[in-house]
C-alpha cells in the first residue's frame, strides 16, 4: 500500500483520517482524490467495513485545509456522521491513490454514536411551514440519538427506547421511501406521533407541556431560576451565564466550589463575541460530534466570573438537539450548560430519578417522554498546535471503534480509578465506552457495572482476559481480580506509554515519559514522574524524579501546601521553620506546621512519592497560587495560566544514578525561593520552572 520512502522534510506531515458515515456507494473516493491530487498531497484513500480511511502526507497548513474541505465539499449524497484525524510523521508516499477496498480480518459490529442535529434538520424546525416546526425530537437518517437510545443490536427501531412511539402514517411513509433522507431513521418522529417536553416542579406538578413549556423555561431562565434539562444522554443544568448571583447559587446546590462550567451558545455570532475562534475550533464546534471544545475568552466580557474562576479558557458547544437549538436561541445569551448530577455522582437519565437526585439543585425541570437507555456525557476537546485532541470521549466519539494496525486478542480492559472508561479489543478494533468518571461514589461504580454490562451484551462480547490498573485498592481492578477471567495487570505508566505508542504507529522500543499524578509502581510505592523504556509488552524504569514525602498521604492531593512543605523540607532541612517569607509557610499556623513537619521526619503517614503532579501542586503552593484544591489538577492549571509569555531562562537540576537516572529538583526549589526573595514575578517564576521541566527531559533523553 505504501511507496517506498522518500526524503522526509521536518514541515511534512502525515494526517490519518477516519470517516463514518454515509461514505461508500456515492462517490466518495474519487471526491477525496480529487481534493488531495489538487493541494498536492500524496497518500490513499480506501474503504473499510465501517467507513473511509485515509492517510494523506503534505505540508501542514495544505493538510488543514484538506481536513476542512472534507466535510464541506463532499459530494451531494455523502453524509459525515464522524470524522477524527490524528497528524503523524511523514511515511514517504509519492503519489495519491484510491486504493482496494480493505476487507481482511474481523468485521466488528458497530454501535452508532448520539449525533448532533444536521443542518437540514434545523432548518425545518424553523420553518413555519413545516409539520416539524419548533419540534425539539426532529431527526433524520444523517443526526439524532444512538448509543442513548439503543437497547440491543441491531439498530432498529424496536431495539430502541422509540419502539414505544408508533409512527403516524406521514413518518412511516417517509421511513419506508428510499428516496427520502428519514428512509429508515430509527429515531424518527414527530408532533404527532412523538415524544413531548413537559415542564415540572421538583415535586413533580406538571406545570405546562410542549412548545408552551419551552416558552416558560425561556422565562424563567432570563428571571434567573436554575432549570434542569433532560438531554439527549442525561440531564442538564441550565442557567444564565451572565448573572454572577445564580452561577454562585448554581454551585453552592451542587457542590461545585471551583471546577469550571461549560457553556451553551445559541450562535457562532454570539460565540464569536465572547471568544477567539481559530478555523479548527469552528470545525470542532459545527461537526457531527458537536463537543464541547475549550477556547481563549475575550477580554471584559459579561461572563460571571464564577463560570470559570482564574482560568483564561472557557468550555463552550453550540445546541447538537433541537430542543437545545430551541431553548438557547429563544433565551438568546450564552446558558451554563453543566452536567445534572452531584459532584462525583453520575449524571441523572430518568425523570424521576433526577426529580429526586436534582431537588435540591433545581427550580424547575424540563422533562420529555423519551427514555434514556444509557448515559452519555458530553465529549469535551482542545486544539492545540493544529492538532485537535479529545480529552473526554463521549456523545458523539463513542462507542465508534479506534482502528489498529495490528490484530489484538480480546481484552476488557477495565480502566483506572479516575476518568474511568473501559474498553474492549475485537480483531483490529478497540471500542472504548463512553466516558464514565471518577469510581469514587456508588453511584459511580454502578455506571462502570452497568457500562460492562452493556457493552459485552451489545457486541456478545467474551473476552479471553481482563486487563487493569496494578493498584490493589480501585474499584475497577477489585471487578477484574473477582471476574473469573484470566488477569493482566497493567503498570499505570506503562499504560499511558503503550496508549500513546498506539496512537502514533510507533513499534519497538521507546523511551516513554509519563507524568502525572499518582499511579501505583512495580515496588509498591507512589509513581507520577517516570521515565520507562517500553514497548507494548514491557518496559524498564530508567529514571524518574527525585522522592519526597506526602504528610497526610491523600490529605496531600487537595492541599498543595502540603507537597510544598515536603520539597522545602527535601531542600532546607532545619531551616524550612523560618522560611515565612514563602507563602506556602505561612499559610499553616503554627501547631499545624510543626505537626506536619515531624510527620514528614518520622515518616508517620508520609509514604514518599516521585509524582510530577505533586510538584506542580508543591511550587503552585511555593508561589502562593494554589495552596488547597476544590477539583483535580487546579494547581497545576492555575500555575500554568500564571505564566509569563516569551521567557527562556531555567533553574538549575542535576541527575545522578546508574541505571535508572534521578532528576534532583532541589536546585530549583532552591532558585525559586531565591526569586521569590528578590521580588520576582510570580509569572516569569513559573515559566522558568515550566522551561526547567523541558529541560530535565531533554537531559534524562540524551542519557
Amino acid at each position: 500500500m505504501k511507496a517506498l520512502r522518500l526524503r522526509q522534510s521536518s514541515s511534512l506531515k502525515r494526517a490519518k483520517v477516519s470517516i463514518r458515515g454515509v461514505v461508500q456507494g456515492v462517490g466518495f473516493r474519487p471526491f477525496v482524490f480529487r481534493l488531495a491530487t489538487s493541494l498536492g498531497l500524496t497518500g490513499y484513500v480506501t474503504n473499510l467495513p465501517w467507513g473511509v480511511l485515509i492517510e494523506a502526507e503534505g505540508e501542514g497548513t495544505r493538510l488543514e485545509e484538506f481536513i476542512l474541505r472534507l466535510k464541506k465539499e463532499r459530494p451531494p449524497l455523502a453524509r459525515i456522521s464522524n470524522l477524527e484525524f490524528s497528524i503523524l510523521d511523514p511515511s514517504g508516499f509519492n503519489t495519491f491513490k484510491i486504493e482496494k477496498s480493505l476487507e481482511e480480518g474481523e468485521i466488528s459490529p458497530v454501535i452508532p454514536p448520539d449525533i448532533a442535529t444536521c443542518q437540514e434538520c434545523l432548518k425545518e424546525t424553523q420553518n413555519p411551514k413545516e409539520k416539524r416546526y419548533l419540534y425539539p425530537f426532529t431527526n433524520c437518517t444523517n443526526c439524532g440519538p444512538r448509543l442513548s437510545i439503543i437497547d440491543a443490536l441491531p439498530y432498529d427501531r424496536g431495539n430502541t427506547s422509540m419502539k414505544g412511539f408508533e409512527m403516524c402514517t406521514s413518518c412511516r411513509k417517509e421511513y419506508n421511501d428510499p428516496q427520502d433522507r428519514r428512509f429508515h431513521a430509527q429515531p424518527i418522529a414527530c408532533p404527532r406521533c412523538g415524544p413531548h417536553v413537559e415542564l415540572r416542579t421538583p415535586g413533580g406538578e406538571l406545570i405546562s407541556e410542549k412548545d408552551a413549556a419551552l416558552d416558560r423555561a425561556t422565562e424563567f431562565i432570563k428571571g434567573g431560576e436554575i432549570l434542569a434539562l433532560k438531554g439527549l444522554g442525561g440531564f442538564l443544568i441550565l442557567v444564565d451565564a451572565r448573572k454572577d448571583r445564580v452561577v454562585r447559587e448554581l454551585r453552592r446546590r451542587k457542590r461545585r466550589e471551583e471546577k469550571p462550567f461549560a457553556l451553551l451558545f445559541p450562535s457562532l455570532e454570539v460565540l464569536r463575541e465572547y471568544c477567539n475562534l481559530s478555523p479548527l475550533e469552528e470545525r470542532l464546534l459545527t461537526s457531527a460530534e458537536s463537543p464541547i471544545v475549550l477556547l481563549n475568552k475575550k477580554p471584559d466580557t459579561d461572563i460571571a466570573e464564577g463560570v470559570a474562576p482564574s482560568n483564561p479558557y472557557l468550555g463552550v458547544m453550540l445546541p447538537y438537539t433541537p430542543l437545545h437549538a430551541i431553548l438557547s436561541s429563544r433565551v438568546g445569551t450564552p446558558l451554563v450548560a453543566t452536567s445534572g448530577n452531584l459532584t462525583d455522582e453520575p449524571i441523572c437519565t430518568r425523570n424521576e430519578e433526577a426529580m429526586e437526585r436534582l431537588k435540591d439543585v433545581a427550580d424547575l425541570f424540563l422533562l420529555h417522554t423519551r427514555p434514556i437507555t444509557r448515559h452519555v456525557d458530553d465529549s469535551v476537546t482542545r486544539v492545540v498546535m493544529g492538532k485537535e485532541m479529545i480529552m473526554r470521549r463521549a456523545r458523539g466519539y463513542a462507542p465508534l471503534p479506534i482502528r489498529c494496525s495490528r490484530e489484538l486478542p480480546r481484552v476488557l480492559g477495565v480502566g483506572g480509578h479516575l476518568k474511568n472508561t473501559i474498553g474492549m479489543s475485537l480483531g483490529k478494533d478497540v471500542f472504548l465506552s463512553q466516558h464514565i468518571g471518577d469510581l469514587e461514589t456508588l453511584e459511580a461504580q454502578e455506571a462502570f457495572l452497568q457500562t460492562v454490562r452493556d457493552f459485552t451484551r451489545l457486541l456478545d462480547y467474551r473476552p479471553q482476559a481482563v486487563s487493569c490498573d496494578l493498584h490493589p485498592d480501585y474499584f475497577s481492578t477489585g471487578w477484574a481480580m473477582g471476574s473469573g477471567f484470566p488477569i493482566i495487570k497493567v503498570q499505570h505508566h506503562h499504560a499511558h506509554i503503550a496508549s500513546c505508542m498506539m496512537e502514533n504507529e510507533l513499534e519497538g522500543q521507546v523511551l516513554g515519559v509519563a507524568w502525572d499524578g499518582t499511579g501505583y509502581g512495580m515496588d509498591g510505592t507512589i509513581w507520577g514522574g517516570e521515565f520507562l523504556v517500553a514497548d507494548y509488552t514491557s518496559f524498564k524504569r530508567v529514571g524518574h524524579l527525585k522522592t519526597f514525602s506526602l504528610p497526610g498521604s491523600e490529605a496531600s492531593v487537595k492541599e498543595p501546601r502540603r507537597s510544598a512543605l515536603s520539597v522545602l523540607y527535601e531542600t532546607f532541612g532545619k531551616e524550612t521553620e523560618s522560611l515565612h517569607r514563602v507563602p506556602a509557610i505561612s499559610s499553616f499556623q503554627a501547631k499545624e506546621l510543626k505537626l506536619l513537619l515531624e510527620m514528614i521526619k518520622k515518616e508517620v503517614n508520609s509514604p514518599r512519592t516521585s509524582s510530577a503532579g505533586r510538584l506542580f501542586d508543591a511550587v503552585s503552593s511555593l508561589l502562593g497560587v494554589r495552596h488547597k484544591t476544590t477539583f483535580e489538577g487546579q494547581a497545576a492549571m492555575e500555575l500554568e495560566f500564571r505564566a509569563s509569555q516569551g521567557i527562556s531562562a531555567y533553574y538549575d537540576f542535576s541527575l545522578s544514578g546508574g541505571e535508572a537516572v534521578i532528576i534532583d529538583w532541589r536546585p530549583v526549589v532552591s532558585g525559586i525561593v531565591d526569586d521569590m526573595g528578590k521580588g520576582l514575578d510570580t509569572g516569569v517564576i513559573s515559566a522558568r520552572f515550566h522551561n526547567t521541566l523541558s529541560k530535565m527531559i531533554l537531559g534524562v533523553a540524551k542519557r
